[in-house]
């Protein structure tokens, strides 16, 4: 181990050691509902479709920018899992499921993407391990599995020890949040692959959930509603299309979001809001058939990942107020509706799927800020009312 490398690992334990800091939430998602909408039977007239390809129109074509004009194609990455489906079967979910007796161990990885580039551009180090913790926890949650442990891959050209701690320490925050534990992770010195300043960051959550416990989507029928639980902002998907935007707009990071007291930096920077001990929650008091975690494909991908064949989802538009930057993101951006509910999860991170009677307790009881935001029907794909 090199002397870095060892001042690293001090740093790390010195953060996963209980502290009496005080840890700022005020990121956190705020109640954004719009009303209290009836859960009587609503029309189903749809007002917008959403297209195959998530355009909105039988082309696609968009006079604005869009998610694949910023080098992301979100077909490409479905073929590539519908491909490597066929080579394992079972993978597609949120989680990947491995039976251990009479539970499941649920595991999860990802990254944070372009947002990265922001933390390089701000200096905002220190919250972007909480992304990375909430990009894994809330996708193994989905399948009602509680987190147990974490792993993270760090990786630069030259290790800068302050700033790797900023980024450990924000981990170390996710992790305390999931309720799990930092089991350890690896840090990769790489000298000339990455820009001098600048890393990468993985991360690997496994979790766990009895067999016969498990949310899996198959129970679910038309006539279940919808209950959205708010996110922070963009959390950690479409950055590319984000700093697109940003180059449009001709702004910086500093300026500020228009009708906002804080700048554009501070709003696309808002960590990813971590559901773990919200969705358990509302789990252990029953009814929840299905749950999906909106990142990138948003709606129009993420949703019906947990229905059974032949079923769809009914949006309620306005059931639910998105925070501004969604707001500047479309406007700078000349944004079609379509390509933004495809690319954005618009003020919804997570949608779980329940009986009418139990949405009707999850949005009166009010503890989570939850919304009803649409119902399942008979239709598959994403329409809007």
């Amino acid at each position: 181990m090199t002397a870095v490398n060892a001042e690293l690992t001090r740093a790390i334990g010195a953060a996963i050691r209980p502290s009496s800091r005080k840890i700022d939430f005020s990121h956190r998602a705020v109640d954004r509902c719009a009303f209290n909408p009836s859960f009587e039977r609503r029309s189903l007239q749809a007002v917008g479709v959403t297209g195959a390809d998530g355009s909105g129109s039988v082309d696609g074509s968009s006079g604005g920018l869009t998610y694949k004009d910023a080098g992301v194609d979100i077909d490409a990455g479905t073929e590539l899992v519908r491909r490597i489906a066929k080579m394992a079967p079972g993978i597609g979910g949120f989680g990947g499921l491995f039976p251990l007796g009479d539970s499941y161990l649920v595991a999860g990885t990802d990254g944070v993407g372009t947002k990265l580039k922001l933390a390089f551009e701000t200096g905002i180090h220190d919250t972007i391990g909480i992304d990375l913790v909430a990009m894994s926890v809330n996708d193994i949650v989905t399948s009602g599995a509680k987190p147990l442990f974490f792993l993270d891959y760090f990786a630069t050209s030259h290790l800068d020890v302050d700033l790797a701690e900023k980024v450990i320490r924000g981990i170390v925050d996710g992790c305390q949040q999931s309720d799990c534990a930092l089991l350890g992770g690896e840090t990769a010195e790489m000298p000339d692959f990455y820009a001098e300043g600048e890393y990468d960051l993985s991360g690997f959550a496994v979790g766990i959930v009895k067999k016969e416990l498990v949310i899996d989507g198959n129970n679910i029928v038309a006539g279940d509603v919808l209950i959205g639980l708010p996110s922070s902002g963009v959390h950690s998907n479409g950055f590319s299309l984000v700093r697109r935007v940003l180059d449009r707009s001709g702004l910086s990071l500093k300026n500020q979001l228009p009708g906002n007291d804080l700048t554009l930096g501070e709003a696309l920077m808002a960590p990813t809001v971590i559901y773990v001990k919200q969705v358990l929650d509302i789990v252990g008091k029953g009814g929840v058939k299905g749950i999906a975690h909106i990142t990138g494909g948003g709606f129009t991908d993420n949703i019906p990942r947990v229905f059974p064949k032949g079923l769809g989802a009914a949006i309620y538009n306005n059931s639910w107020e998105a925070p501004p930057v969604f707001k500047w993101i479309q406007e700078a951006g000349n944004i079609e509706d379509a390509e933004m509910r495809r690319t954005f999860n618009m003020g919804i991170g997570m949608v779980l799927v329940v009986p009418k009677e139990v949405g009707r307790r999850i949005v009166e009881d009010g503890e989570h800020k939850a919304c009803l935001i649409g119902e399942v029907v008979g239709t598959e794909g994403v329409s809007y009312l």
